[in-house]
């Protein structure tokens, strides 16, 4: 099956060895998003909501650069510097994902000791593309 890599300029560009995403058949699989700001690459101010706000955009824009959109997103995973920011990212997540016919996609979330440039929050996922 045909692997194509996904790149725009509308979300961060990558800091290492890796595709913003690889879309394989119907699938996308989007690389982590950080909430860095793709204009100027730098890590955005504020709390929480702030960074989950870019970091859901980044991955947005990710998504539409494939033929697709957060509405498709079947899997995340979202890494957390603190689990104490659950509810505040949580709230700022649904407001993406949750909404009236929709159904919200599978999530894992995990405390890890650091993110790339200090972040507080990552999310990466896996989406359909319709034919």
């Amino acid at each position: 099956m045909e692997r194509n890599q996904i790149s725009t300029s509308s979300a961060p560009a990558a800091i290492g060895p890796y595709s913003q995403a690889v879309r394989i058949g119907q699938f996308v699989y989007c690389s982590g998003q950080t909430p860095l700001d793709p204009a100027t690459g730098l890590l955005v101010e504020g709390d929480i909501a702030t960074q989950t706000h870019r970091v859901i955009q980044n991955l947005q824009a990710v998504l539409e650069s494939a033929g697709t959109s957060l509405a498709n997103v079947v899997k995340t995973t979202v890494f957390l510097i603190h689990m104490s920011d659950f509810q505040p990212m949580n709230a700022i997540y649904a407001s993406y994902f949750e909404g009236t016919g929709r159904i919200a996609p599978a999530r894992s979330t995990v405390a890890v000791a650091e993110l790339p440039r200090q972040a507080q929050v990552e999310i990466e996922c896996v989406a359909f593309v319709d034919m």
